[in-house]
Protein backbone atom coordinates (compact mmCIF):
# COMPACT_ATOMS: atom_id res chain seq x y z
CA UNK A 1 0.00 0.00 0.00
CA UNK A 2 0.99 3.48 -1.23
CA UNK A 3 2.48 6.19 1.95
CA UNK A 4 -0.76 8.31 2.59
CA UNK A 5 0.24 12.17 2.80
CA UNK A 6 -2.65 12.75 4.88
CA UNK A 7 -2.69 10.20 7.87
CA UNK A 8 -6.17 9.88 9.99
CA UNK A 9 -6.49 11.06 13.34
CA UNK A 10 -6.01 9.03 16.65
CA UNK A 11 -8.76 8.79 18.72
CA UNK A 12 -7.87 10.37 20.83
CA UNK A 13 -10.62 8.47 23.74
CA UNK A 14 -8.70 5.39 23.41
CA UNK A 15 -5.62 7.44 24.61
CA UNK A 16 -5.00 7.23 28.50
CA UNK A 17 -3.43 9.92 28.31
CA UNK A 18 -6.81 11.55 27.36
CA UNK A 19 -8.79 9.60 29.84
CA UNK A 20 -6.85 10.76 32.93
CA UNK A 21 -7.14 14.10 31.62
CA UNK A 22 -10.38 13.95 31.89
CA UNK A 23 -10.57 12.80 35.28
CA UNK A 24 -8.52 15.00 35.96
CA UNK A 25 -10.99 17.77 34.85
CA UNK A 26 -14.18 16.04 35.97
CA UNK A 27 -12.45 15.67 39.37
CA UNK A 28 -11.24 19.26 39.66
CA UNK A 29 -15.03 21.08 38.11
CA UNK A 30 -16.42 19.36 40.69
CA UNK A 31 -14.29 19.97 43.57
CA UNK A 32 -14.72 23.84 42.90
CA UNK A 33 -18.24 23.44 42.28
CA UNK A 34 -18.65 21.85 45.47
CA UNK A 35 -15.80 23.26 47.89
CA UNK A 36 -14.30 26.90 47.14
CA UNK A 37 -15.92 29.73 47.60
CA UNK A 38 -17.66 30.74 44.33
CA UNK A 39 -16.33 34.13 42.63
CA UNK A 40 -12.65 32.97 43.73
CA UNK A 41 -9.96 33.46 40.61
CA UNK A 42 -8.88 30.21 41.67
CA UNK A 43 -11.56 28.42 40.62
CA UNK A 44 -11.47 29.62 36.92
CA UNK A 45 -7.79 29.06 36.63
CA UNK A 46 -7.97 25.53 38.24
CA UNK A 47 -11.43 24.34 35.84
CA UNK A 48 -9.46 26.34 32.88
CA UNK A 49 -6.21 24.81 33.35
CA UNK A 50 -7.75 21.19 33.66
CA UNK A 51 -9.93 21.87 30.66
CA UNK A 52 -6.73 23.10 28.58
CA UNK A 53 -5.33 19.61 29.16
CA UNK A 54 -8.12 17.92 27.76
CA UNK A 55 -8.81 20.03 25.22
CA UNK A 56 -5.17 20.40 23.69
CA UNK A 57 -5.52 16.52 23.55
CA UNK A 58 -8.75 16.38 21.70
CA UNK A 59 -6.33 19.33 19.34
CA UNK A 60 -3.43 17.21 19.10
CA UNK A 61 -5.22 14.53 17.98
CA UNK A 62 -7.34 16.30 15.55
CA UNK A 63 -4.40 18.15 13.73
CA UNK A 64 -2.41 14.77 13.57
CA UNK A 65 -3.29 13.91 10.26
CA UNK A 66 -1.78 17.14 8.69
CA UNK A 67 1.21 18.68 11.20
CA UNK A 68 3.01 16.82 13.19
CA UNK A 69 4.67 19.74 14.88
CA UNK A 70 1.11 21.15 15.85
CA UNK A 71 0.34 17.90 17.42
CA UNK A 72 3.67 17.86 19.22
CA UNK A 73 2.99 21.65 20.54
CA UNK A 74 -0.66 20.85 21.33
CA UNK A 75 -0.38 17.32 23.34
CA UNK A 76 3.16 19.99 25.25
CA UNK A 77 0.63 22.18 26.03
CA UNK A 78 -1.86 19.95 27.66
CA UNK A 79 1.30 18.31 29.52
CA UNK A 80 2.02 21.84 30.98
CA UNK A 81 -2.07 22.77 31.60
CA UNK A 82 -2.00 19.65 33.37
CA UNK A 83 0.90 20.28 35.37
CA UNK A 84 -0.54 23.51 37.08
CA UNK A 85 -3.72 21.47 37.72
CA UNK A 86 -1.30 18.80 39.64
CA UNK A 87 0.12 21.62 41.79
CA UNK A 88 -3.83 22.71 42.72
CA UNK A 89 -4.05 19.13 43.08
CA UNK A 90 -1.25 19.00 45.81
CA UNK A 91 -2.50 21.89 47.48
CA UNK A 92 -6.36 20.65 47.74
CA UNK A 93 -4.69 17.18 48.95
CA UNK A 94 -2.95 19.30 51.42
CA UNK A 95 -6.22 21.11 52.73
CA UNK A 96 -8.02 17.66 52.95
CA UNK A 97 -5.36 16.00 55.26
CA UNK A 98 -5.63 19.01 56.81
CA UNK A 99 -9.33 18.80 57.32
CA UNK A 100 -8.78 14.78 58.15
CA UNK A 101 -6.00 15.86 60.81
CA UNK A 102 -8.64 18.04 62.54
CA UNK A 103 -11.34 15.80 62.05
CA UNK A 104 -8.65 13.08 63.78
CA UNK A 105 -7.67 15.22 66.79
CA UNK A 106 -10.92 16.21 67.62
CA UNK A 107 -12.02 12.42 68.02
CA UNK A 108 -8.88 12.13 70.13
CA UNK A 109 -9.85 14.96 72.01
CA UNK A 110 -13.04 13.19 72.69
CA UNK A 111 -11.91 9.71 73.84
CA UNK A 112 -9.18 11.50 76.04
CA UNK A 113 -11.99 13.34 77.61
CA UNK A 114 -14.13 10.25 78.10
CA UNK A 115 -11.43 7.76 78.78
CA UNK A 116 -8.37 9.31 80.20
CA UNK A 117 -4.99 8.77 78.59
CA UNK A 118 -3.08 5.35 78.85
CA UNK A 119 -1.74 6.36 82.62
CA UNK A 120 -5.18 6.69 83.84
CA UNK A 121 -6.58 3.89 82.03
CA UNK A 122 -3.53 1.60 83.54
CA UNK A 123 -4.91 2.92 87.32
CA UNK A 124 -8.10 2.32 86.83
CA UNK A 125 -7.52 -1.84 85.75
CA UNK A 126 -5.58 -1.69 88.51
CA UNK A 127 -7.95 -0.84 90.48
CA UNK A 128 -10.79 -3.01 89.09
CA UNK A 129 -8.00 -5.61 89.02
CA UNK A 130 -7.41 -5.25 92.89
CA UNK A 131 -11.26 -5.03 93.98
CA UNK A 132 -10.49 -1.27 94.71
Amino acid sequence: MPEQLIRHPGNYRKLLSYQKAEVIYEMTFFFCQHFLQKGDRTIDQMVQAARSGKQNIIEGCAASNTSAKTEIKLINVAKASLSETIANMAIILIHQTDYLLFRQLKRLEHDFITQGGFSERMMRMRKNQRGF
